[in-house]
């Protein structure tokens, strides 16, 4: 496409976004709250914010990004709170630490009610337009062309492509290229490997939908919602429902948060079903050779767990409506690739879907990635300065990863095109920052997904305290707005004050606040002045009470390891000049080539004695 050809769009951007999923929209929306003119470009302005597999959000630890997400200034809990049909809080029973809110929303609503926010964004502009070439200039992105010639000029460019990349779906021996059913797919992939990225491969699926009235319900167990609903975000008592807002399904009123809640429901494979997999495990693009990509470990298909499982007599299948005022409810645990007629047969010997009608059939969907090991911890690109890439792009899974990557990408966007230094959480304040850690030192050759079990310190990273952790930190940058910050400030000292009331008021010889360290001890052991607290600030006090012995030996750590975390490492450093370095660790160095000691720490075939050499090498220069 020669220069000559192009349109170029008269507006100069600060920031151009690519994509209009769940990383692209958080991007767009933070890079513009935080003033940068920003633009978002997308193949289709019908499918912004679509959730392309189960509209649901949230979960384990997923529920964790996603209130960070919120305590930031982002978009993704508000959105899920006014859209949403089924609330519940995971791990209720278990310590504070690994709970985590989990919502079924209206998969409509949720989409048109996001597109809404964004059309109504001050600074920022939707674009409809394929992505066909980056303009680069001595190393830095200068534009976007689209596959009209149309040039968009910015100073910063994030990428969030999806599962659009050279994508390809498989339903048995039939495959067609595209990202998503009834949607196209984008050949950016060459443009980039041009460009120098490394570009391999992934895969994913999704299960059939079905027709509510073709289901017994009679033969399946029920899971209703918690009450009261958890909500996600710290701001759910803004929602507000315009007269003309069709979208907008709860709201808070009467000094509660309103939701018309619908159940889910369980059932089971059976033996049955299992047969009927085996048996057509060769017409499977899975196992026969034809997808090359690699799948969710930790979702994986029936097929996978009929093969990799053999001793289990059933797996559990949850069918989860997709909105208020629609039939199609979602096959969960059933993500399939199988063809259409052993489909059919598979999900008809289910209790209660023996007469069972498709309205969609499940698939998978090959796509390309760039291994995140490519990105600073900014998340902007190595091989080209001002590229920022975020999503699955980089090789996660799941809404919330996408979304925590999209507006950490837009926040340091907004920033470089200010002037301003990155923002790069760390390990110890967010989920977020454990997920770019992760990504960006270790790489992943499978689909991320985010756990508790990944942050070391997730003592200190609860769901309930993320608005603690980060809303004045973005406050600083332009994000969090007024009103957020103030809330924080506010909620930090009713703890503060109710600490030093605990500890200034005695039982049996000790403090209320040491009392309240026994295990058998509940807040509600507590006189009754402490029963007049707000909820949110009783279970904060109560958590940081009984986790303080565990939170102060994870502070003691974070502060020994502070000092060679801190310690950089010149970007262009050769380490063939560290002697005592072993091969395999210096070609990681060399691959990563992290900016910190404590990144390199944990950087997967880097051992404690390189760590060492390295130090060595630190002392003598």
């Amino acid at each position: 496409m020669s220069t000559a050809s192009y349109f170029t769009f008269p507006k100069n951007y600060d920031v151009i976004v690519i994509g209009a999923g769940h990383a692209g929209v958080e991007a767009a929306l933070a890079s513009a709250r935080m003033g940068a003119e920003t633009a978002l470009l997308t193949m289709n302005l019908d499918s912004v914010g679509q959730m392309s597999c189960n509209p649901a959000i949230g979960g384990l630890a997923k529920g964790h990004i996603v209130r960070e997400v919120d305590a930031l200034g982002g978009e993704m809990a508000l959105n899920t709170d006014a859209t949403a049909i089924q609330m519940r809080m995971l791990n209720s029973s278990k310590g504070p630490s690994v709970r985590g809110p989990r919502a079924q929303c209206d998969k409509k609503a949720y989409q048109f009610r996001m597109k809404f926010a964004l059309e109504n964004q001050p600074h920022l502009d939707l674009k409809q337009g394929q992505l066909a070439q980056l303009i680069v200039e001595d190393g830095e992105v200068r534009a976007v062309v689209t596959n009209l010639g149309v040039r968009l000029n910015g100073r910063k460019v994030v990428i969030t492509t999806g599962t659009f990349l050279k994508a390809l779906m498989h339903v048995g021996d039939r495959n067609v290229a595209g990202g998503r059913m009834g949607d196209g797919t984008s050949g950016f992939s060459e443009e980039l490997r041009r460009l120098g990225f490394q570009v391999e491969r992934l895969k994913t699926g999704t299960p059939p939908r079905l027709n509510k009235r073709s289901i017994d319900f009679t033969k399946l167990e029920p899971q209703h919602g918690d009450n009261p609903p958890p909500n996600f975000s710290f701001l759910v008592d803004t929602i507000e429902k315009r007269p003309d807002d069709m979208f907008t399904l709860n709201q808070w009123k009467d000094g509660l948060f309103h939701v018309e809640q619908l159940p889910c429901w369980i059932t089971h494979t059976t033996d049955t079903t299992a047969q009927i997999i085996r048996k057509n495990l060769s017409r499977s693009p899975l196992y026969c050779g034809v997808i090359q990509g690699v799948g969710p470990r930790y979702c994986p298909s029936i097929e996978d767990k009929i093969v990799k499982f053999p001793d289990k007599e059933r797996h559990q299948i949850f069918l989860e409506p997709e909105g208020r005022h629609t039939n199609e409810y979602y096959v969960n645990g059933c993500s399939t690739s199988l063809p259409f007629d052993v489909q059919v047969e598979m999900i008809r010997s289910i209790p209660g879907l023996g007469a069972a009608e498709f309205l969609r059939p499940g698939y998978a969907v090959e796509y390309d990635y760039c291994p995140p090991t490519q990105l600073w911890p900014s998340l902007e690109t190595k091989p080209v300065r001002g590229l920022y890439f975020a999503g699955q792009l980089n090789g996660t899974s799941g809404y919330e990863e996408a979304a925590g990557q999209g507006i950490l990408a837009g926040i340091n966007a907004a920033l470089a095109a200010r002037g301003a230094d990155p923002w790069k959480p760390q390990r110890h304040e967010s989920y977020i920052g454990v997920m770019i850690d992760d990504l960006v030192t270790k790489g992943t050759r499978e689909p991320y997904r985010m756990f508790t079990s990944r942050a070391e310190y997730r003592l200190l990273l609860r769901q309930d305290n993320a608005d603690l952790r980060l809303t004045e930190r973005a406050g600083e940058f332009g994000l969090a707005s007024a009103e957020r910050v103030r809330r924080t400030k506010e909620k930090r000292a009713l703890i503060d004050q109710c600490r030093a009331k605990l500890a200034g008021s005695r039982k049996e010889g000790k403090s209320l606040e040491d009392w309240l360290r026994r295990p058998e001890v509940t807040w509600n052991d507590l006189p009754e002045e402490f029963q007049r607290l707000p909820g949110e600030i009783a279970e904060a006090v109560e958590a940081d009470v009984k986790y303080s012995g565990y939170v102060a030996r994870d502070l003691e750590r974070i502060a020994t390891l502070k000092d060679m975390e801190g310690k950089n490492i010149p970007e262009n450093f050769n380490y063939d000049t560290v002697v005592g370095l072993k091969k395999e660790a210096r070609l990681k160095l060399q691959e990563i080539r992290p900016r910190t000691f404590g990144q390199a720490a944990r950087i997967s075939g880097v051992n404690p004695s390189d760590i060492s050499a390295l130090a060595v090498w630190a002392m003598r220069k």
